[in-house]
């Protein structure tokens, strides 16, 4: 996915951008300054200073990439950050992707649902609807997603519970997989080590997925 750096508190008289710029090799992130092709721009919140360079910059890369979205379609998106507010329950920032998101939307997002009860851009202005690359705030959720799950706009809360229950059942499986291998390795690990003793067991199955121990 193209991104770009921006590198903040530019304004500070202890600023060092070009030091961040070399730590952000060991991650891997390697700016036009290395002849990578990630572009750095140094800003700060503060003051505004930047700004509207990195504006200028994303803009560019988008009409290079042709970079559209259709508005005139459900929405779908991806969640920044999410959190529980007193007063709000759980509040997710989203970034709206395809289509356009409006208050009352049914919506699925990771292995959470609601309805959209509320929207809320950067200065807490309600809104009526998000059209594709506007953040904003969600209202009207029944539990705290995470960073990173994708949001989609469905026909029907029923439809929306479903799916919602899928990904949990999913995730719970997946959880416990990884808590099951690890027990094992574990096991393997203490008689290798001569912690425990290693048993043979014989055990005999008559039906196909029942096993009784």
């Amino acid at each position: 996915m193209p991104y770009h750096c921006a590198v903040n508190k530019c304004d500070k008289p202890e600023a060092d951008a070009q030091r961040v710029r070399n730590d952000l090799l060991q991650y891997e992130i390697i700016t036009e300054d290395f002849g990578g092709e990630i572009q750095c721009i140094d800003v700060s919140a503060h003051t505004g200073e930047g700004l509207e360079k990195l504006e200028e910059a994303m803009m560019l890369q988008a009409e290079i990439l042709e970079l559209k979205a259709n508005p005139d379609r459900s929405a779908e998106g991806s969640v920044i950050e999410a959190k529980v507010e007193r007063g709000k329950g759980s509040v997710a920032t989203v970034l709206v992707q395809k289509g356009t998101l409006k208050v009352g939307d049914i919506f699925v997002v990771g292995a959470e649902y609601g309805r959209v009860r509320a929207l809320l851009n950067d200065r807490g202005a309600n809104l009526k609807k998000a059209l594709p690359g506007q953040p904003v705030e969600v209202l009207g959720l029944n539990g705290t997603p995470m960073a990173g799950d994708q949001f989609i706009v469905v026909p029907t809360e029923p439809r929306a519970r479903e799916i919602a229950d899928y990904r949990g059942r999913k995730a719970r499986d997946k959880e416990a997989a990884i808590k099951a291998r690890g027990s094992v390795e574990q096991m393997l690990s203490a008689i290798a080590a001569g912690e425990a003793e290693e048993l043979p067991v014989v055990i005999k199955q008559t039906f196909m997925a029942l096993l009784k121990l």
